[in-house]
């Protein structure tokens, strides 16, 4: 987050939650090394477009391209269309993260999910319910 704007913070949250939430298939799940090439897969995708490149760059395992396919829908979706800044915005952000994902992985080696544990931590999920609060009252009343 060190030297983010706040169109670029903004970013990387929605680009956390995406994958915070991102949802593998029965018999597949993703860890840090997928999150990395992922995130590797588009940024190299943003730069060569920035360039004047139309060029989707492709992943070499499955998880990673499930993930670096719901990634891109989402982030055309964020774009709405504005060009060359919001994709070097995306760019610079998933650098970030394809080079965070593969430092903590060169930490702890043997924690293959450190750093999907470590983004699931910062995003709050608010679409889960803790079970004590369900049909709690929210105003508390002295």
């Amino acid at each position: 987050m060190q030297d983010l704007n706040e169109r670029q913070s903004q970013l990387f949250f929605l680009i956390a939650t995406l994958i915070a939430r991102h949802k593998a298939s029965d018999f597949e799940s993703i860890v840090d090394d997928d999150v990395a090439e992922a995130a590797g897969t588009l940024a190299a995708t943003f730069e060569t477009a920035v360039r004047g490149v139309i060029y989707a760059h492709r992943t070499t395992s499955v998880p990673a391209g499930r993930l670096a396919s719901t990634l891109k829908a989402a982030l055309a979706e964020a774009a709405g269309g504005a060009g060359s800044l919001f994709e070097r915005d995306a760019a610079l952000i998933l650098r970030r993260l394809e080079n965070t994902a593969r430092r903590i992985r060169e930490t702890d080696p043997t924690n293959r999910r450190a750093f999907l544990g470590l983004i699931e931590r910062v995003v709050h999920r608010t679409d889960e319910t803790p079970p004590d609060a369900a049909g709690a009252p929210r105003l508390i009343v002295p």
